[in-house]
């Protein structure tokens, strides 16, 4: 895998990606946030060595470098998903080329559905912890140039900038929670018995991303922030019939809310 990470680094630094300070990965309907990017760099995600090719609607499939408020940044516009049909391994991947190029941050967003009966459409969650239901990325043999074999998950998301982000929206007035985020592989929408059993178990919101690229970061030592936008309920009597496309644009109404936080978060570290 290192050869590959290596393979994959020279390139993009090639192509003028150095050093950013940190990294940000966009989920469904929030690849807007790139527009705040200046002086960029964009490449589609087909042009890169061994990287995926992004396959869902709403994900543009680029990496994108520049100028974020006052610091270099490399953002994904689209993420790659276990339901596309990739091995966990390059799902990661890309967490693992932010850090070889210097990340020491990483940000990440997702559109995910509230099973907290206190949640509403358009909310904002701070992930404080997950829940893996997802095959674990780090299966298999473990290069320990890259990673401990065990890594430790105690604290997968950085309580001081969770404090951070939250006294920002407040400055906004922007709703928000903490809350748990359970990870599932989809490509289905949730059942109601199976949403009963997600909040039944501990998680606040459901989506199908986002705990694997964390595990993967906490493995190579990356700090993590993490946000999902609640772009439907899995909440009993208010369960109703719902598309990707919905959660797309009720994501999208969000989309604003968030960068707006991810933009002064970055600028206050």
């Amino acid at each position: 895998m290192l050869e590959k990470i290596n393979q994959t680094v020279s390139f993009l630094r090639e192509k003028g990606i150095d050093k950013p300070f940190a990294g940000i990965v966009l989920g469904t309907g929030l690849g807007g946030l790139v527009s705040q990017i200046k002086n960029k760099i964009e490449i589609n995600y087909s042009e890169i060595p061994n990287f995926p090719v992004s396959t869902v609607e709403g994900h543009a499939g680029k990496l994108i470098y520049g100028d974020f408020g006052t610091k270099k940044v490399v953002a994904m516009q689209g993420r790659f998903h276990f339901y596309e049909g990739y091995p966990m391994e390059a799902i990661a991947f890309p967490v693992r080329i932010m850090k070889f190029l210097g990340v020491q941050y990483l940000f990440l967003s997702n559109a995910a559905g509230g099973v907290n009966p206190d949640y509403e459409i358009g909310d904002i969650m701070f992930i404080t912890d997950h829940i893996n239901l997802l095959p674990n990325p780090l299966i298999g043999p473990n290069d320990n140039r890259i990673g401990p074999r065990f890594p430790d998950m105690s604290c997968p998301y950085d309580p001081g900038l969770i404090n951070k982000a939250e006294a920002i929206a407040n400055e906004h007035s922007f709703r928000t929670h903490r809350g748990v985020y359970l990870a599932i592989s989809g490509p289905t929408f949730e059942t109601p018995a199976e949403y009963r059993h997600i909040r039944i178990i501990g998680a606040d919101a459901v989506g199908m991303s986002t705990a694997p690229e964390v595990i993967v970061a906490r493995h190579i030592g990356l700090i993590c922030f993490a946000v999902s936008i609640i772009s439907d309920l899995g909440v009993e009597g208010k369960i109703e019939y719902i598309t990707h496309k919905m959660v797309q644009e009720a994501a999208a109404e969000s989309e604003s809310k968030m960068t707006a936080i991810m933009t002064r978060l970055i600028e206050k570290i």
